[in-house]
């Protein structure tokens, strides 16, 4: 196993070089497995020395392409058990070159020190998704207008009360802060912790940066809020605190839910809405993966994320729906007769029927071209829904091949050449739908001039309020 630091992994990497040019000979078998799948062969080395204890066997899956090849070698091999033996100068080069590869021992690439274990996603076609979506080839939310240029950091989602006043909006340093005016400005409205300090907490502009990582758990990160418009209270998914609720005064705010009812904990609580019977459903993105390692959760594909239902008279949490891939936002119709929410793994915007005859069961909305977050209604009861962009083909083919996620992302490369190298360009776009899944609006910011990446979307006040977790800013767009 590799060790999380990275000179450490150098050291042992170089240690595997050493053995391998003083050890007489080298030897390199070829084995074939006949219970393993068709489409894959397992190459591996064995290095016969007195250190062979320390150095295990490296074994890579190579395609289908290169099977002939092994037949060829295992037919000239046919009367020697199996195993050839090369000593060959660029055979050694080149298995040195795959070791380095695997082992990453920079951490460059974006598993780090991780254990990585992707799978197939349901993903629907990208050409079928593609020539249905409309474009805008005006670009309007890239004529938005930036406010609040570095007074709020990471600005996820976007609140008013029930007097209309705010927005109020949860920052990555932990705070929630409210907007009191052009003469007051921003304001501590309520914590989540009360480990917070400002010592370790406040880093300014650095808050969206990888600087606050190591300081989220303990600091929190506020993501989704919710008014209850009839008693004033503010209720709070934190990625790391769980479900929260603080009074109309604000202050330290108080844990409701940390963990089902079965005693599993929430690790990624995202976002909520609030049931008129007082129920609180809400997202817990994944029962593997914090925030902080979110990507990971998109690499593999894995789907252990989960709907939630806090119920206050009991004071327990119960699981809705498992098995979820990336549950994020989520929003309830007018009438409450369902909920919205959004898979950004899988791309997809999907609705579960709360009554009538279809109650408890769960079926398609939409199909989106990019990496959904957030969703919100508007006055209309229609839906706003908050995406990154965009799928290409490349991701696709990513996507349904788990073997070759598991090559391309141990590459030691980071992540933002990866995503240039199969075509992924940051920039975001806004989609209304009504509740049929039909597209009514869409709104793109092509050059990423506005928000290269946004998770929330807000009809309020003539204007579009629109909240992105990355940057340092919120942005508007008049509307309608």
């Amino acid at each position: 196993m590799l060790s999380t630091n990275p000179l450490s992994n150098i050291y042992l990497y170089v240690y595997v070089l050493l053995v391998l040019a003083i050890s007489s000979p080298v030897t390199i078998q070829l084995h074939f497995f006949p219970n393993a799948s068709s489409s894959f062969l397992c190459f591996s080395t064995t290095i016969t020395n007195t250190m062979h204890q320390k150095i295990q066997s490296i074994k890579l899956s190579l395609p289908l392409l290169f099977r002939s090849l092994f037949n060829m070698e295992k037919r000239k091999l046919k009367d020697k058990d199996e195993a050839i033996l090369l000593q060959h100068p660029v055979v050694l080069f080149l298995i040195l070159v795959l070791g380095f590869v695997i082992m990453d021992p920079l951490q460059v690439g974006p598993l780090g020190s991780h254990e990585f274990k992707p799978v197939k996603h349901s993903i629907a076609p990208y050409k079928k998704v593609m020539e249905r979506w409309p474009r805008d080839n005006l670009s309007r939310l890239g004529l938005g207008k930036l406010e609040f240029e570095d007074e709020v950091f990471g600005p996820e989602s976007l609140e008013f009360d029930a007097l209309g006043l705010g927005p109020y909006t949860g920052l990555a340093d932990g705070r929630i802060v409210r907007w009191m005016g052009p003469d007051v400005g921003w304001e501590t409205f309520a914590l989540v912790t009360a480990n917070w300090s400002e010592q370790v907490c406040a880093k300014g502009i650095e808050s969206t940066t990888y600087k606050q990582w190591k300081h989220e758990k303990r600091c929190g990160r506020p993501l989704g809020l919710r008014f209850d418009k009839v008693t004033g209270n503010l209720y709070i998914a934190d990625a790391y605190y769980g479900l929260l609720v603080v009074g109309p005064e604000g202050g330290l705010a108080t844990p409701l839910s940390t963990q089902d009812v079965e005693g599993n904990p929430i690790l990624f609580a995202n976002d909520l809405d609030i049931h008129t019977n007082g129920s609180i459903f809400f997202t817990d993105t994944s029962t593997r993966y914090n925030r902080v390692d979110h990507f990971l959760i998109l690499l593999e594909g894995e789907a252990t994320g989960r709907l939630l239902r806090y119920d206050p008279p009991t004071k327990t949490t119960h699981v809705v729906l498992h098995g979820l891939a990336f549950p994020n936002g989520l929003q309830f119709s007018q009438d409450q007769t369902f909920l919205l929410f959004t898979e950004t793994t899988n791309c997809r915007l999907m609705k579960y029927w709360l009554e009538g005859p279809k109650s408890g069961t769960v079926e398609l909305v939409a199909n989106l071209p990019g990496f959904p977050d957030n969703v919100r209604i508007n006055e209309k009861g229609q839906f706003w829904v908050a995406i990154d962009c965009c799928r290409t083909p490349a991701q696709e083919v990513l996507s349904n091949n788990p073997w070759l996620r598991n090559v391309y992302f141990r590459l030691p490369i980071r992540m933002t050449y990866l995503a240039r190298i199969m075509g992924m360009k940051m920039y975001t776009l806004i989609s209304l739908f009504n509740d049929k899944g039909e597209i009514l609006e869409v709104l793109e910011d092509r050059k990423g001039e506005v928000m290269k990446l946004v998770s929330e979307v807000r009809e309020s006040k003539g204007k579009l309020w629109i909240g992105t977790v990355a940057h340092n800013h919120i942005a508007t767009v008049p509307y309608p």
